[in-house]
């Protein structure tokens, strides 16, 4: 399969991975964030989708208002102005179809929980689910990230990406419609994030098309084409979404075949072009 980079400007919202449900899931309308009064906008009009069964990266540069986005995607920070639609819904609080993988997984495990634990956290409350269907989740979610026969493990006795794949775990156990990524893997080497991203990918082909929407901001332009559907590019700030990318590599997709396709690396530069990455560059 031909990829193709379609930008916003020729088709807003075309351009859907084959395999995938084109029904919108999450929908951003006029998005604004100014945290008060005298200070400045960080989003300004924020306008897309996500549709059913896609993976979405929102990139753009460092303090452009990725991590606050996310935040109002989530309900967990209200917008100025604008709404986030959840099938059809007002977000106004964190909803339940949805989970939020944050960027720091050693502030968000509990230290003092072994890995079976923390991932079985996010249910201990939720009596409507019997205790065998908890414990299933649970375990099939620990499988999922390669974690199993380290369910009684501590956190402080695993690993940067092993901690990070607890985070993740502890979200799929929970079953969201959508699942929210705060620059995952931003905290590990370059080899541990190589092995999380396909973690990732195969956590995706685990969940199946009805539960595997995701949306994840990154600073890593080439996690963002390597791993998602589509890309959203966003302004310094205050932020604008300046550019909407459909990227139709082939899956399965492989570290080594993927990254060094010729389409890879057009996406790429046409990315840094986008960004002016090549004019800083250049000494422009």
């Amino acid at each position: 399969m031909e990829a193709t980079v379609i930008s916003r400007d020729s088709a807003e919202h075309d351009g859907q991975q084959e395999g995938t449900v084109n029904v919108s899931v999450l929908q951003v309308e006029d998005l604004r964030k100014r945290y008060s009064a005298d200070t400045q906008l960080v989003c300004d009009g924020l306008n897309f989708m996500v549709n059913g069964g896609e993976f979405v990266a929102i990139i753009g540069p460092s303090g452009c208002g990725k991590s606050t986005l996310l935040r109002m995607l989530s309900g967990i920070l209200p917008p100025t102005s604008g709404q986030v639609l959840l099938y059809g819904d007002v977000v106004r609080k964190p909803p339940p179809e949805m989970a939020l993988v944050f960027q720091d997984y050693a502030r968000s495990l509990y230290p003092w929980l072994t890995v079976e634990k923390n991932v079985r956290f996010p249910l201990a409350r939720r009596r409507d689910i019997a205790k065998a269907e908890r414990d299933a989740r649970v375990d099939a979610a620990i499988l999922s990230v390669g974690l199993d026969g380290f369910e009684n493990y501590y956190p402080g006795q695993l690993s940067g990406g092993m901690q990070q794949r607890v985070a993740i775990a502890r979200a799929l156990a929970f079953q969201p419609r959508i699942l929210l990524l705060d620059e995952p893997f931003a905290s590990v080497d370059a080899l541990t994030k190589e092995g999380l991203e396909d973690t990732l990918l195969r956590v995706r082909d685990w969940l199946g098309s009805e539960n595997n929407t995701m949306l994840m901001v990154t600073h890593d332009i080439d996690e963002a084409i390597y791993l998602a559907d589509r890309i959203v590019i966003l302004s310094k700030p205050p932020c604008v979404v300046t550019e909407e990318l459909v990227v139709n590599l082939q899956r399965p997709r492989n570290q080594l075949a993927t990254r060094s396709d010729p389409e890879f690396l057009r996406i790429r530069a046409f990315i840094h072009g986008v960004m002016g990455l090549t004019d800083q560059r250049n000494g422009a």
